[in-house]
């Protein structure tokens, strides 16, 4: 019964500390009721007062406190080291009252429990309350050691499922406070976690970065490019490929024999007497795919509003442009064109050569396009975009229908992203859908899905 109760008024006191930690977390303002209480309890665990003001790093603490950094690095494992002792490195001591050993090991274990969301409330806090307004170069790299806190109180899987939330987070804060500040900084760069918001500043404000500062820039951005490349090589290959090209004949070599093909046609020849099967003919596996050279015309809307699909089908092109038989065309676009064909195969050097921003003028890169379709029926045209092209529609959907009646197979894409989410513009969705093309709006294996079709 006593136990019961010692576990109840622990259960309260964890459930007042994570209430605190979520107003604070949603609400700059402080509660008083949950923050005394939450102080209480603190000193009631013989923790210092600072483990609740997200205002003092997780290192600070520990620097100040040493015995809590034991406390942190244990917290994956809550059967590891003992958290029963003091802030200052002395212990609590056991019962106060002359309990019996059954109640100590009860108030133990539930003030235990305490002790950890005491501990694992004060990271959470420090990450996830960002505030509002300007960031400091000091206040990101505080912000990055907090973080690395939370992943290994979390775990390797654990860290894994927020990774993409902290990049935000990160990405948030960088976007706060002056970028060219932390680039110039070698050390501090370097704890930047590359992100798709980041990326994005990144490419915006490469006109204004020199020296050091532009070093870094490159560097991370080669450091995206490389991770979200091999996610999609690795897609490309997974990815089921064309049908087999029957019309031309298998090759007749041992790796391509049909052995039960060639049993069962041959079973007449059978001789009961020698109990031999004798093969008059061979049957072999038709293996051969696509033989004529397959061309590939990507072309990218390349305004603020197509970051995301941008630096997703540059990198898609660079991987299908080290494809046997396959010739790769890039075009980005606003209101002019460019064609970044040259640079294909390294999709860094391609992003390092587009310029964000800008209106949409999709007839310009149209006229660009068309002279590469020099065998319409061997051609696929991939055009993304959010089809906005105010006032230029009817130019470029009769130069889109054009080239789709020549035997161009035409692949519109409206976003390529992780989130799927992007606005197409309906006039173009509808005639699209009319044209026998609809719009590829989802994550990227749509898209490699259907260039793999094609390619064969």
């Amino acid at each position: 019964m006593r136990e019961a109760g010692v576990q109840g008024a622990e259960a309260n006191r964890r459930q007042v500390l994570y209430w605190r930690l979520l107003a604070r977390v949603f609400d700059p303002e402080e509660h008083p009721s949950l923050e005394q209480a939450s102080v209480a309890i603190v000193d009631d665990l013989d923790l210092p007062p600072a483990l609740l003001d997200p205002g003092v790093s997780v290192d600070n603490l520990v620097q100040r406190f040493p015995a809590l950094a034991t406390e942190f690095e244990a917290l994956p494992d809550p059967g590891g080291p003992a958290t029963g002792s003091t802030a200052e490195g002395g212990t609590t001591s056991g019962t106060a009252d002359g309990g019996t050993a059954d109640g100590d090991t009860a108030d133990g274990a539930a003030s235990e429990q305490v002790r950890r969301a005491a501990l694992i409330s004060k990271l959470l806090l420090n990450t996830f309350q960002t505030g509002s307004g300007g960031v400091t170069a000091s206040r990101l790299g505080a912000w990055q050691k907090d973080a690395g806190w939370l992943k290994t109180a979390l775990g390797e899987e654990g860290a894994g499922e927020v990774k993409g939330v902290l990049s935000e987070l990160e990405g948030d804060l960088v976007g706060r406070m002056r970028l060219r500040e932390v680039l110039a900084d070698p050390k501090l760069a370097s704890r930047l976690t590359p992100s798709m918001s980041l990326i994005e500043q990144l490419l915006r404000d490469k006109a204004n970065l020199s020296g050091v500062a532009l070093a870094n820039a490159k560097s991370l951005i080669r450091r995206y490019v490389d991770e979200v490349a091999e996610v999609l090589r690795t897609q490309v290959q997974q990815t089921s490929a064309g049908a087999v090209d029957r019309s031309v004949p298998p090759k007749r070599v041992f790796r391509n024999l049909d052995l039960d093909r060639t049993i069962w046609k041959n079973l007449t020849n059978w001789s009961p007497e020698d109990e031999r099967l004798y093969v008059d003919k061979l049957f072999y596996r038709h293996t051969a795919k696509r033989t004529t050279p397959a061309k590939l015309i990507v072309v990218v809307d390349q305004s603020g509003s197509m970051v995301d699909s941008m630096v997703n089908c540059t990198i898609l092109a660079s991987i299908f442009a080290g494809l046997p038989k396959v010739d790769v065309h890039l075009i980005a676009f606003d209101t002019r064109a460019i064609d970044l064909t040259p640079w294909v195969n390294d999709p860094f050097e391609v992003l390092l050569r587009t310029n964000l921003g800008g209106g949409n003028d999709g007839p310009v890169a149209m006229e660009m396009a068309r002279p590469k379709i020099t065998d319409p029926r061997n051609t696929v045209l991939v055009w993304i975009s959010d089809f906005y092209e105010f006032g230029r529609s009817q130019a470029l959907y009769d130069g889109i229908e054009a080239v789709h009646r020549s035997g161009v197979k035409f692949i519109p894409v409206g976003s390529v992203n992780s989130s799927g989410t992007q606005i197409v513009e309906p006039w173009f969705r509808q005639r699209f859908k009319n044209l026998g093309t609809p719009v590829i709006s989802g994550k990227i294996q749509k898209l490699v899905f259907e260039l793999k079709n094609f390619l064969g």
